[in-house]
């Protein structure tokens, strides 16, 4: 039997990339699952026990589509895990057009954060009934830097207080907990705002560029991070878990003193 066996999932962003991932985990764990993405048909085959739903997290109203669709397919939401995000390919604030920050920061901090709050709001009466769980996508970023540029790194550290504010509005009915990747071999998109929304992170080649640099020597698969996910909705496993983000960054936390800053050409550019 699988650790989410009879529990119900909504997931944001479960498409492509690590919310698909986690989508087929936990179809695999026993669970029924709803999704809310803006390409549901990619979704068609993966069984019968799964709702796609199409939408904009940044919605209020597409997130709460998505409850009542859940709702009205499997009857109850045990848990909601809030994906759906973009990254800003690690622009720097130099290298930020001025004109283009307004549309940017909007875009990028509606999807990372708002996304999730909608989600929030949206689910909370259904996980009150269930005694259900949050879990959000974080980032290494959302505790190091240079997993991102500002804009993304912000709203990452944003999510880590999401969380906790959320783990003690909704104690005791509610556990809301967080999901901290670090570096993924996925289809993540980046702002339109900045041209980069047909841009994927596997053109990239994480696993070809930046694998040797990690203490694991290797860059994950969307599917290895999905066990922590399935670990946080589960009743059995994480009772005991609130207000709190498992981290499962490739030990880039512990890889000790490297370059001692990013900002090394800024001197030439400025002071010439």
């Amino acid at each position: 039997m699988g650790a989410l066996q009879g529990q119900v999932i909504l997931i944001t962003g479960g498409a492509s990339g690590l919310g698909r991932a986690i989508v087929v985990r936990c179809l695999e764990e026993g669970a029924s699952v709803a999704v809310l993405d803006r390409t549901p048909e990619r979704l068609g085959d993966l069984g019968d026990r799964i709702e796609a739903i199409g939408g904009d997290v940044r919605a209020i109203g597409d997130n709460q589509r998505a409850v009542d669709a859940c709702l009205a397919r499997f009857g109850k939401l045990d848990c909601a895990i809030g994906n759906a995000g973009i990254w800003d390919y690690s622009t720097a604030l130099d290298a930020l057009p001025p004109e283009r920050i307004d549309a940017a920061f909007d875009e990028l901090f509606h999807i990372n954060v708002k996304g999730y709050l909608n989600l929030a709001k949206a689910a909370l009466p259904a996980l009150v009934r269930s005694s259900g769980a949050l879990v959000f996508t974080v980032s290494n970023a959302g505790f190091d830097p240079g997993g991102g540029g500002p804009l993304y790194t912000a709203s990452k550290h944003a999510v880590v207080g999401l969380i906790r504010q959320l783990a003690y509005e909704f104690a005791p009915a509610v556990r809301v907990n967080g999901v901290a990747p670090g570096p993924i071999d996925t289809d993540l998109r980046g702002p339109a705002a900045l041209g980069l929304a047909d841009t994927s992170i596997n053109s990239i080649d994480l696993p070809g560029t930046a694998g040797a640099a990690m203490p694991i020597g290797f860059v994950p698969a969307a599917a290895d991070y999905a066990g922590g996910y399935v670990f946080l909705a589960s009743r059995r496993d994480s009772r005991p878990a609130t207000g709190g983000v498992l981290k499962l960054d490739a030990g880039i936390a512990v890889r000790g003193i490297g370059r001692p800053g990013a900002g090394g050409g800024l001197a030439e550019k400025y002071r010439a």
